[in-house]
């Protein structure tokens, strides 16, 4: 059984919550962050084994020896023996890296990138041992451990060898521990700032405005074009996180300044909404030079007396140039108001993306172009 009606309605509904959307509304969450809470970045220096001959040589990883000869003393064995004889190719030095979220507690999983410090062919096959996570007051906050995944492989043998991706680094998925936590007692504060990703003073403003509407006046004052202070009303005291919530879920109008980003490397040209052109003449027409040699055999006649010498057949270059200049044309382009309206402006030239990378840049130094130039 069909419903048209209730189709009907559903569509209707449906456009009436699109036309309520801001056609260039983003959520605060995803153009801000409350300083500090953030990430936190965690090191530490490990030792990866079980390679197949892979590892670290002599020649270079002098230091991987020690390594494995202080940890063997720390577990009660003691070796008289030079460390560089440890060295069997089976083991490898790494660095060890990995973020700390914000509010991790202790038992929590963390993925882990290890990466090879010396001469070590490839991790593939490679088990990281225990290795403590030190943060940038040297506090250990994370220890690692696992098998090691990399994402390449080598194959191959009588010098043809195939070879994807670089083998010496590789993740271990949960391979971290978190062991201390980053006390950070939201609950407190009287208030926070909002940090803008992208400093801007309009968007600064709508934030503070958007906050004050929705909770009510003089919550939200905007300090400058990247920081926006809120104050804890009394509604919401020890309840941050729920104000939080509240607040990076509002929707607001972001508002940019007008740049033109070009890679002239491969020809990429993006524009902002606001790129604005003034009135100019622009002149365009491609130069093409064709340099064509053509190789001549000159053959010498058979001899005809005996005894007489013989010439020699020789190759002889014919170079000819050739200078093609297409017809230039002059082309009037007025002030355009929307993006559309320059992007058409610009195809009328008939410019290819290379070619219109000099336009732009022509553009912006005759001082018609009104945005910013940035190169890549």
């Amino acid at each position: 059984m069909r419903y048209p009606a209730i189709g009907k309605a559903i569509v209707c509904l449906i456009a009436i919550a699109i036309m309520n959307i801001p056609a260039h509304a983003a959520r605060i969450k995803d153009i801000a962050f409350v300083e500090g809470i953030r990430d936190n970045q965690l090191i530490g220096y490990g030792l990866v084994v079980g390679l197949d001959r892979t590892g670290d040589s002599v020649v270079g990883g002098q230091f991987t020896a020690q390594a494995i000869m202080s940890m063997l003393n720390t577990m009660g064995i003691n070796l008289k023996v030079d460390p560089i004889q440890l060295l069997t190719r089976n083991t490898a030095s790494v660095m060890v890296t990995a973020k700390l979220p914000p509010f991790a507690r202790p038992g929590m999983k963390l993925d882990v990138q290890v990466s090879s410090l010396a001469n070590a062919k490839s991790l593939k096959g490679g088990t990281l041992l225990l290795t403590p996570l030190k943060a940038a007051n040297q506090k250990v906050y994370a220890v690692a451990q696992g098998p090691i995944s990399t994402a390449g492989f080598e194959a191959g043998a009588a010098g043809t060898t195939v070879v994807k991706n670089q083998q010496s680094g590789g993740i271990i998925p949960g391979g971290a521990i978190v062991e201390r936590a980053v006390d950070l007692k939201i609950e407190t504060w009287d208030q926070f700032s909002l940090a803008i990703q992208q400093a801007d003073f309009t968007t600064s403003l709508r934030v503070a405005e958007a906050i004050n509407a929705h909770l009510g006046p003089d919550i939200a004052e905007p300090v400058s074009s990247g920081q926006v202070v809120v104050h804890v009303p009394d509604s919401y005291r020890g309840k941050v996180v729920q104000l939080i919530a509240a607040i990076e879920g509002l929707d607001i109008d972001v508002d940019v300044r007008a740049k033109v980003v070009i890679n002239e490397r491969t020809g990429t040209i993006v524009m902002g909404e606001h790129v604005r052109l003034s009135s100019m003449a622009i002149s365009h027409g491609n130069l093409t030079v064709k340099i064509t040699t053509t190789f001549n055999v000159s053959q010498p006649e058979a001899p005809g007396l005996i005894g007489s010498a013989a010439g020699q057949t020789v190759v002889t270059p014919e170079v000819e140039a050739n200078v093609e200049e297409e017809p230039g044309r002059v082309i009037q382009v007025d002030r355009t108001v929307t993006l559309g309206e320059l992007v058409k402006a610009l195809n009328s030239v008939g410019v290819t993306p290379r070619d219109l990378v000099a336009v732009l840049t022509a553009a912006k130094a005759a001082g018609a172009l009104q945005a910013d130039l940035e190169m890549i």
